[in-house]
């Protein structure tokens, strides 16, 4: 079939990505992208170093980020992300800012990261409680608390695996069980949102039935990363009906929220055993009862757990988007 008279694809805008040299979710990015936009995603390189902070520092250098952004100038992207949350968040508010500013010069493109888009985000839907999942170890965690109380988000409870590697592999059910945990009423109250922390950490399909079911609007590092980008070309991300992204989701959103209840057929999983987290423990101490293995009931027979006694941080971590 002669189809020379389609005049070819029709023009695209790109979206440069820079992902951490372990990320694998490509294709969860490319989910809350609409069809005129193509994502050119580039790696920072392996760095093989003890897991840890450290890790994330280096790998974040502004030298490793500018290089990256270098390498996608050819394809002229109309913007660049950093898809990495821990990685943009470990040096602080203002580290962010440098980091952003130096992928900026690199590109002479507008740059945004993970953190910065979850900072953006918490100002669109008006967030001033917030409730943390994440997949870090104790140390990391507590870093993303800091860095949102530095932006004057005071964190209601916060629920953490404590994983070590290949959080790509994280089932919706166990992100689903962490969330129910965090979202319980803390000492300062009841959430305005849910943030599901770390890239790597699959979370596209579980975001509007999570919505249904706590009655606050949740957001994920890839959510709000790809929401922030593509607003800097003036588009919106897509996707099924969720706070962030959709403004009809937003009714009632925040404490007390009237958010619509779980819609018939919802395919959350049932809800297992609810555990109050609080926010993290102090550095050193772990719950003595509770086994920090990937995909091993904890003591309240969740899966996931909260760190893994007898292990030193630094040595839990990786994986650690």
């Amino acid at each position: 079939m002669d189809v020379s008279f389609l005049g070819g694809p029709g023009p695209q805008r790109g979206v440069g990505v820079v992902a951490p040299f372990d990320f694998a979710l490509d294709r969860e990015l490319w989910r809350w992208t609409p069809d005129d936009v193509s994502l050119h995603v580039t790696r920072t390189p392996y760095v093989p170093v003890e897991v840890s902070l450290d890790l994330a520092r280096m790998i974040s250098e502004h030298e490793t980020l500018q290089n990256a952004v270098s390498t996608l100038t050819e394809v002229t992207p109309e913007a660049v992300a950093y898809a990495c949350t821990s990685g943009s968040f470990v040096g602080g508010v203002m580290g962010e800012r440098a980091m952003c500013e130096a992928m900026s010069r690199a590109g002479s493109v507008p740059s945004v990261t993970t953190s910065g888009a979850l900072l953006e985000a918490l100002v669109e839907l008006d967030v001033r409680r917030l409730a943390l999942v994440t997949p870090y170890t104790v140390s990391v965690t507590r870093a993303l608390e800091e860095y949102v109380a530095q932006a004057g988000v005071a964190v209601t409870g916060c629920a953490y695996m404590g994983l070590t590697r290949q959080i790509w592999k994280v089932t919706y059910r166990e992100v689903v069980d962490m969330a129910r945990r965090a979202a319980v009423r803390g000492r300062l109250g009841t959430a305005d949102a849910l943030f599901l922390s770390c890239t790597n950490l699959p979370t596209y399909d579980v975001i509007p039935q999570l919505e249904a079911e706590l009655r606050i609007p949740v957001i994920s590092a890839n959510q709000v990363t790809m929401w922030a980008a593509l607003r800097r070309l003036g588009t919106r991300a897509v996707g099924p009906y969720q706070a962030l992204i959709d403004t009809s989701a937003r009714t009632g959103t925040g404490a007390g929220s009237t958010l619509p209840g779980p819609a018939a057929g919802s395919v959350l999983p049932a809800a297992g055993p609810v555990v109050p987290t609080g926010s993290v423990l102090p550095e050193g101490q772990e719950p003595s009862d509770v086994r920090g293995v990937h995909g091993v009931p904890d003591a309240q027979g969740v899966p996931g757990a909260q760190g893994i006694p007898g292990t030193p941080d630094e040595k839990q971590q990786k994986g650690w988007t």
